[in-house]
């Protein structure tokens, strides 16, 4: 573990990605180091296979590397807010641990953030050249025409895994499964501005998704009236000390 306090943390879950581990690893340090001081925090969804073993002898030659694990398997969300949790700086970058995601984006994400307005406090990668199949390109776009309808969060591409945001605001928001999906409308509804910056999008090239698009849909629906409710009855109140 680096010794002086990080300024950006880097969160990646994982459940049974051993192959792209070490690969991803390797890429974060490439893209951040002499740019940022960082660590990485890896949350390992209690994997099948052995990606928690690898993750533990990347430890050694990756100071900047901890590794959090869950007992249990208990989601992707979970495991975000979890690493969120044991995070040591101000701010989190996120990525999917399948390696779809580019670090070297995230550098962008930063200069996007150095340059915005003190509010906006969530900076989303949108994935302008998605690199997935026909099948899974249309369910998403389906699935985002149908969210921005209900939510009106004005944001293209919430399921991209690469984000950048204020780790205070992100433990502020309502927990609950799935929410890492509408990140974008929660920061709105608790009253800070986001903004969607194109990225860089890759093919997988090691081990299989873990979602399919039946399955994503009919957890979409139901969180999307979930979360259309939590906006409906939020309120914001600015205060002043006197």
């Amino acid at each position: 573990m680096t010794q002086n306090k990080p300024s950006l943390s880097v969160v990646v879950p994982v459940f049974n990605e051993r192959d792209n581990v070490a690969p991803l690893v390797h890429e974060i340090t490439a893209a951040l180091r002499g740019v940022v001081p960082f660590e990485i925090v890896y949350v390992d969804d209690h994997s099948r296979d052995d990606t928690l073993d690898v993750l533990r002898g990347l430890k050694a030659e990756v100071p900047e590397l901890r590794v959090i694990h869950h007992v249990t398997q208990s989601g992707q969300s979970t495991a975000v807010r979890n690493g969120v949790k044991a995070a040591r700086a101000p701010w989190i970058a996120t990525l999917d641990g399948d390696g779809q995601n580019d670090p070297a984006d995230i550098p962008r994400l930063l200069a996007e953030r150095d340059s915005a307005d003190a509010s906006t406090r969530l900076f989303a990668g949108w994935r302008v050249n998605r690199q997935d199949s026909g099948s899974k390109r249309w369910a998403s776009k389906w699935a985002n025409a149908i969210r921005a309808r209900m939510l009106r969060d004005d944001t293209p591409d919430t399921g991209c895994g690469i984000k950048l945001f204020e780790r205070e605001a992100f433990l502020e928001l309502p927990y609950f499964d799935h929410m890492h999906r509408y990140l974008p409308a929660l920061m709105q509804r608790a009253g800070y501005r986001t903004v969607s910056v194109p990225v860089n999008h890759r093919h997988r090239t090691a081990g299989v998704s873990k979602y399919n698009n039946l399955g994503r849909a009919m957890v979409g629906i139901r969180d999307l009236r979930g979360v259309a409710w939590l906006i409906k009855r939020g309120k914001l109140t600015r205060t002043e000390e006197v």
